[in-house]
């Protein structure tokens, strides 16, 4: 057995004391066709978003990430009292008074400004920035982030093995299909060269035309609609998907591709067989339930790493 396969959905947190208080970080994630990292922490903790992205990189390959750090209340921005403080966006309060004395000029308005509609303005208020950070938060931050990745990842290879067991069933499935398919390709080959002779026969009446080349035409057109080819590659992709789940890890994306293929000759026996009469409607039958099994395999995956 290889590495354990992962879904790309869990949850996991982590507290750590600090310094007057606890570092929390979570950690969230869902389906994505990349990695996708979003992080929501406070301005103070900016200085260290590169230690955080690449922290996540190396234990998440794909899907929606979404990492959230939250500080001790009595960290960050300070006051001079010690409290949390905000400040002032000077140079949009100075813009938003020239504004608003401009307008009340012209248009001969005696009004004054009013303090709380203008903090009320986007951006008008934002955190100090001095950052205030006990000494070692980074350390801190960056063991607890390490452990929620691994409480994330346990999480997700515990439903990955879930999702695998269930892609398996179907994969087996198909296998079989493909199999009983095989053993009626014959039948429905020799029904369907039969009915072709039978109806240039027909349409020959009355023409004189050599009943070996006529033998010969039939079988030609029967080769065509034969589905030999496609049941053989059809195994050999199951074959594939077998050995990739297997293997584990990172199956997601070649998962896809061989589905693909898959579907592709499923579709192809489908048309080769339409209308080729009682032997064949067993086979059209046995498609169509692959295409099923396939298709289910297909939702799975949209979940694996």
């Amino acid at each position: 057995m290889g590495t354990a396969l992962r879904s790309m959905t869990g949850f996991a947190r982590v507290r750590r004391p600090l310094e007057q208080g606890e570092l929390m970080v979570s950690v969230k994630s869902v389906n994505h066709r990349a990695l996708d990292l979003v992080i929501q922490s406070s301005s103070a903790l900016d200085p260290f978003e590169a230690m955080i992205r690449a922290t996540v990189k190396l234990h998440v390959v794909r899907g929606h990430v979404e990492v959230r750090v939250s500080l001790p209340k009595s960290s960050g921005p300070k006051s001079s009292g010690g409290a949390s403080a905000l400040a002032l966006n000077r140079e949009v309060f100075e813009e938003y008074l020239r504004i608003f004395r401009t307008e009340a000029k012209y248009h001969g308005l005696d009004s004054k400004p009013d303090l709380n509609a203008a903090f009320r303005i986007p951006g008008m208020l934002e955190e100090a920035q001095d950052t205030g950070l006990p000494e070692g938060t980074e350390a801190v931050l960056q063991e607890a982030l390490v452990n929620a990745l691994r409480e994330l990842n346990a999480f997700r290879s515990r439903e990955g093995s879930e999702l695998a067991a269930d892609v398996r069933t179907h994969n087996t499935h198909i296998g079989e299909v493909a199999e009983q398919m095989e053993r009626l390709r014959e039948g429905a080959r020799e029904y369907f060269q039969k009915r072709l002779s039978d109806r240039l026969r027909d349409l020959a009446a009355g023409i004189q035309i050599d009943p070996q080349r006529l033998a010969q035409e039939a079988a030609l057109l029967a080769d065509r609609s034969d589905i030999g080819e496609e049941l053989a590659r059809l195994k050999i992709h199951a074959g594939q998907v077998a050995e990739l789940m297997e293997a584990g890890g990172e199956v997601g994306k070649k998962l896809d591709f061989l589905l693909q293929e898959m579907n592709r000759e499923t579709n192809t026996i489908l048309s080769k067989t339409s209308g080729s009469g009682e032997p064949a409607m067993r086979i059209t039958e046995l498609a169509l339930g692959a295409k099923a099994a396939i298709e289910k395999i297909r939702e799975q995956s949209l979940n694996l790493e």
